[in-house]
């Protein structure tokens, strides 16, 4: 695994000896991806290759599994893990796929129809590093069958259909979340534009990705439209582009308030989510106040982003971090591992 992430991390085929044809469609496949999903950028799934890549190190994978049974490294008979993937980034099952394997179990994955070039060409990769690893993955069309626990990541919606199908199998069901940013006033412009980068990356389709801002009462946003300057080429982009038009057309028609910079639209808003182009904001009086919106919204709430050293509810976030998280910040904070090496 981290000789895979050494590749992730710089895919060059003159720098792996044995690896260079696998190393070669890696990157043919990095530039040509957006023909079959445009959101998903050269520049995009670079970054989510390199985020990743930087996880996958000799320390950072041996801090990570110390936490849980030893036992974990021995032989032993291994289950089917059938894993229902997401497709709104590039390689956003990566975590999944890679806990089923170090777990010792075998993956039975469907990957979205959104997401599902980039994965197999990397497994393939990995087996070449690791012969042992060919038999543990099946890439399924179609539903999946065979399996002995579920994890599954959808919408709101789709995991009632999750619960009811899967019920009757040890199952970790994952929903929508976004992530948050709180702001105090005091930030440096160097945060500010940290906290620019987990708005826009991805185009602001990740889970990780901040979708509204809390801002204390009469906060003025010169500053943060200043910061956001250096990422006026997303508006480029022809799908963020046609998002930006509908939405302000709609404000517009309907005359809802709201401040635009010609790339991004601010919108005053109590919900957690946004469309994309949008970023929601809500105003706060105290910290105390906060705190309780926070605890309420807390189930479709998957990061606090603060410069401030203040514990909403679990450790917030630096600006700039959110789409680099550790091998032990899970989605949804359920211990993937913890549910894997605890199947029977």
């Amino acid at each position: 695994m981290a000789k895979l992430g050494e590749i992730l991390r710089n895919p060059d085929p003159g720098h792996f000896r044995g690896l260079a044809g696998e190393i070669r469609k890696l990157n043919e496949t990095v530039k040509t991806i957006h023909l079959k999903n445009s959101w998903f950028t050269e520049e995009s799934v670079l970054s989510a290759m390199k985020n990743l890549g930087l996880t996958l190190k000799v320390p950072t994978l041996e801090k990570w599994v110390k936490k849980y049974d030893p036992k974990l490294f021995e032989q032993k008979k291994s289950k089917s893990i059938g894993v229902i993937m997401a497709g709104n980034i590039p390689l956003v099952g990566f975590h999944d796929y890679l806990s089923v394997l170090i777990s010792g179990h075998k993956l039975i994955a469907k990957l979205s129809s959104d997401d599902n070039i980039l994965l197999p060409v990397i497994h393939n990769l990995l087996v070449k590093i690791e012969p042992a690893f060919k038999n543990t993955v099946i890439f399924a069309d179609g539903t999946i069958s065979g399996f002995d626990a579920v994890i599954a990541t959808g919408s709101n919606n789709s995991s009632r259909y999750f619960e009811f199908y899967f019920g009757k199998y040890p199952h970790l069901i994952r929903k929508n979340r976004s992530s948050v940013a709180v702001i105090n006033g005091n930030e440096t412009g160097e945060e500010l534009h940290a906290l620019c980068n987990d708005i826009f990356s991805y185009f602001g389709l990740g889970c990780r990705n901040v979708s509204k801002l809390f801002v204390p009462r009469n906060y003025k946003f010169d500053r943060f439209f200043e910061a956001a300057q250096d990422f006026v080429e997303v508006i480029n982009h022809h799908k963020y582009r046609n998002n930006y038009d509908y939405v302000k057309a709609v404000y517009l028609v309907n005359k809802t308030p709201h401040l635009d910079n010609g790339f991004l639209i601010l919108k005053e808003d109590t919900g957690i989510s946004s469309p994309v182009s949008v970023l929601f904001y809500e105003l706060y009086q105290s910290i105390h106040e906060l705190r309780e919106v926070i605890k309420i919204n807390s189930e479709s709430i998957q990061c606090v982003v603060s410069s401030s050293n203040i514990n909403y509810l679990k450790k917030n976030i630096q600006p700039g971090k959110t789409q680099v998280p550790a091998l032990w910040d899970y989605a949804d904070n359920v211990d993937t591992m913890e549910f894997l090496t605890g199947l029977k």
